[in-house]
Order: structure tokens, then C-alpha cells, then sequence
């Protein structure tokens, strides 16, 4: 195991000196989040979150304006286009590193334009044929999650013969075409996608074996923030899933083992729990391979 995640590459040289799993708050700019429920839907107010998850201790802020809760439709990109260009501009113009939640090329390419540098898209590129060529030309961090279809149909495609194998297949597959298309693979990163067509005991399997899919040779990035399997998992005797809003202690515990095993990168709502879960795993995997650790470089941004 290395003492600390491999980056992609290009990143800033602030995240670059991170020795440790980043951490990268979510800025939801949708009226129909299922952790959120649209509180920053209006620009002002997605800003003004994204500023107090930096002060939280996140590496990055991940703007999306279109929501991927299962059963959600789409948006017209032109919306899409308001929600997000202004709330990537205004934080970029405070310094914070900036990634675009989305699975349309126009969309990345205006908000890479704007300052973004990283495109994190669910679809890993086959939601928008056009997406890889344009990450290709960008030449900034792509991450390529596993996914099956969009909201509106994922719950019907979660069939497997075996979910980590057949993830970190159909990721390999995603891999080859980035580099079929002039993707340098140093710029990609790749995420399981927990809870994207996936039944929620096959999550479990997939973080329990995220070396898997770093055996493809590139960082992970993992997004188990608030997801319903958390949910399900902390239901009480009555068998009703607790809220979004209660699965942020789970959520920060996921966080540390995920760095523990060596994740690059994790994506949450509440940014406090994990940033402090994230040094404490490094903390422990520098314990184990040298007698004083590596150094835990933070940047302030």
C-alpha cells in the first residue's frame, strides 16, 4: 500500500502537496438534490455553501447542476449551463480548486473555460459521445465513474454475476476508450459509482475491495456520502432508513476507511467529519510505514 494516493495529473501544485486523501465538498446547484433538497439552488446561496465547506477543510468543491438521485430527468443543458458557470466563477475567483459535476462535454468545456480543474462525470463518458474528445483537447482531470444508464432507468440495471469484477471490467472498458480517444490516462481517475445501478448490499463488496479497481493503475475517487445504503444500514427497529441529513458519521467513517485503503480522493455533503477522518487515516497508515509517518501537507485554499 503507498504511504499516500498518487494524484492525477494536471492538478494545482497546492493539491499536489496533499499527503493524504483529498477530500471534495459537494455544491449541489439543483432544486431536486436528494441530500439537500434544492437549499442551494439560487447562486448566492450555492456560493456561499461552497465558501463554508472550504473553511470546513475541503480540497475541492464539486459544482453540479443536475441532479443524478435515482428516478431524477434531465435538465436542458442551457440550464444547466446558468446553474453552474457563475457559482464555478465565483469560487474560482476565491481560489478554490473546482471541479464540474457533469456528464455533457459543452458543460465542461465552459466550465473548464471558467476556471474548473477537474470534470467529474457519472457517466464516464457515455452519456455524451462527444466527452472524451473534448477531455482529450482540455487535457484537466477527468474522473470516469461506472454507470449504467441515467437516473431513470440505473435501478433497473443492477444485475451481476459479480459486482467488483464486472465494475472494474466495464471501468476497463471506460479506460480504453478515454485512450482511444487521446485521453492521456494520467488525467483520469475512476470511481465505483456507489449507489448507480447498484442494489445496496453490492456497495458494501465494492468498498470492501477498492484495490480492485486501483489495480487498473489509476486513482479512486469514492462518492458514499448520505447514499441510501448508508440509510438502510442505520434503519432502526422499525425499519425505516434514517434521513440524508443523519448519514454523515457513517459517511465519515466510510471516509476513513477508504483512505485507510488508499483512495485519492473522497466526495461528501458535510465536509468536517471527513477531512478530520482522512488525517486521522493518514496518521495511521504513516504509524505503520515508517518510524515517523509522512508528513500530512496541508494547503490552506
Amino acid at each position: 500500500m503507498p504511504a499516500h494516493p498518487v494524484h492525477p495529473a494536471p492538478l494545482p501544485a497546492r493539491l499536489t502537496a496533499v499527503r493524504r486523501t483529498l477530500v471534495m465538498g459537494v455544491v449541489n446547484v439543483t432544486p431536486d438534490s436528494f441530500s439537500d433538497g434544492g437549499r442551494w439552488f439560487e447562486p448566492d446561496a450555492a456560493i456561499a455553501h461552497g465558501r463554508s465547506l472550504l473553511a470546513a477543510g475541503a480540497d475541492l468543491l464539486d459544482v453540479g447542476g443536475e441532479s443524478t438521485r435515482p428516478g431524477a430527468g434531465r435538465v436542458p443543458v442551457e440550464d444547466e449551463l446558468v446553474r453552474v458557470l457563475p457559482v464555478v466563477r465565483a469560487l474560482v475567483a476565491d481560489g478554490a480548486a473546482v471541479s464540474v459535476d457533469t456528464t455533457r462535454a459543452a458543460v465542461a468545456e465552459q466550465a473548464v473555460d471558467a476556471g474548473a480543474v477537474v470534470v467529474n462525470d457519472v457517466s464516464g463518458g457515455l452519456a455524451d459521445p462527444a466527452m472524451r474528445a473534448t477531455v482529450a483537447r482540455l487535457g484537466v482531470v477527468y474522473v470516469a465513474m461506472h454507470w449504467r444508464g441515467h437516473a431513470d432507468v440505473m435501478e433497473a440495471r443492477t444485475d451481476y454475476d459479480d459486482v467488483v469484477e464486472d465494475v472494474r471490467r466495464e471501468l476497463a472498458d471506460r479506460l480504453a476508450e478515454l485512450a482511444g480517444a487521446g485521453v492521456d490516462p494520467a488525467q483520469v481517475v475512476l470511481d465505483p459509482g456507489l449507489g448507480f445501478a447498484k442494489q445496496g448490499s453490492d456497495n458494501w463488496p465494492l468498498l470492501a475491495h477498492l484495490d480492485r479497481v486501483a489495480s487498473l493503475g489509476r486513482p479512486v475517487l469514492v462518492g458514499a456520502s448520505r447514499k441510501r445504503f448508508l440509510g438502510h444500514l442505520l434503519a432502526g427497529p422499525d425499519g425505516v432508513p434514517v434521513p440524508p441529513a443523519r448519514r454523515d458519521a457513517a459517511t465519515a467513517a466510510v471516509s476513513a476507511l477508504a483512505a485507510r485503503a488508499g483512495a485519492w480522493c473522497v466526495r461528501v455533503h458535510e465536509v468536517a467529519g471527513s477531512a478530520d477522518a482522512v488525517r486521522v487515516a493518514a496518521a495511521w497508515t504513516g504509524a505503520g510505514t515508517a518510524p515517523d509517518g509522512p508528513s500530512d501537507e496541508d494547503v490552506t485554499t
